[in-house]
């Protein structure tokens, strides 16, 4: 239990990044998810082959773990829409709603009862993001794109669950990855109608950022979350990942001086969100 959480946490601290590099790359958040997926699912293909650990799966299985891509890449296009119609600070805090989402959709979808302090956590943490955000109206785009993003996040560990005790770590990234890609490159035509892109191919500058996306906060990152997640529940692992906005705030105030717009309401629903974490982190370790 103590080395996924761990793993969890590593993981975690990894996608504190993922806001400041979705900035950092220009490119419309659509085509940045898209050329994220690729190049994560390149990567990982080649560490397949040399270790010689690809192997084909079952036609059903592809729909099911492609479905869960899809979850994924909607969580992802969602944040980073978030990133850039607001800011990094925003998308970072927003995702602290999927504890909430999980603790409601988890039952919903598996005809499981109710935990009610994870449903009262994760509604705290909620309650964090309300506090944040009533002084910034201007966000509103950016914090709907947020709050979807949360749901996205708060769904892929619930469907993913099922999934990893069935298949290996980077097998199911893969295909997940591969399942996701195929998803937008049908999606984005109709995105793009809405949420046009200034260009297509990453520049100069995208490509750095890009590699530093894929190789860490991604191929890294998504196998440290999967072994945990063989040990920790989906609900455990939305509410540590709270611990992102902690990170990404932080970064946010070194990279962008988002510091300069918030004040003491902001720190107040920081506090409100980490005291959740904190509870739940202690409810499991009493539990084990």
């Amino acid at each position: 239990m103590k080395k996924a959480f761990l793993q969890l946490h590593l993981a975690v601290f990894l996608a504190g990044f993922t806001a400041i590099l979705g900035k950092l790359i220009e490119l419309n958040e659509g085509l940045l998810v898209w050329y994220r997926l690729l190049f994560s699912a390149a990567l990982i293909l080649i560490i397949l082959v040399v270790k010689k650990q690809l192997h084909k799966i079952a036609l059903v299985d592809f729909f099911r773990i492609g479905f869960v891509g899809m979850i994924l890449a909607f969580h992802w296009v969602t944040f980073y829409a978030s990133v850039k119609y607001a800011n990094a600070s925003v998308a970072v805090v927003c995702i602290s709603a999927a504890g909430f989402f999980s603790a409601l959709l988890e039952p919903l979808f598996f005809r499981k009862a109710i935990v009610w302090p994870e449903l009262i956590l994760g509604a705290i943490a909620v309650a964090g993001i309300y506090i944040i955000f009533d002084f910034h109206p201007d966000f509103k785009v950016g914090i709907l794109f947020g709050m979807l993003s949360a749901i996205g996040s708060a769904t892929f560990p619930i469907f993913n669950k099922r999934l990893v005790d069935r298949f290996s770590p980077r097998v199911l990234t893969f295909y997940e990855f591969v399942g996701g890609m195929l998803f937008l490159t049908a999606a984005l035509p109709l995105y793009f109608m809405y949420f046009p892109p200034q260009y297509y191919l990453p520049k100069s500058t995208d490509w750095l950022w890009m590699t530093m996306l894929v190789v860490f906060c991604t191929v890294w990152a998504f196998d440290l979350q999967l072994n945990a997640l063989k040990k920790i529940s989906a609900f455990t692992s939305n509410l540590t990942y709270n611990l992102e906005p902690l990170y990404g705030v932080m970064l946010a105030f070194l990279v962008y001086k988002e510091h300069q717009m918030l004040n003491a309401q902001f720190y107040l629903g920081i506090g409100l969100i980490l005291l959740a974490i904190l509870l739940q982190m202690w409810r499991v370790l009493r539990k084990s």
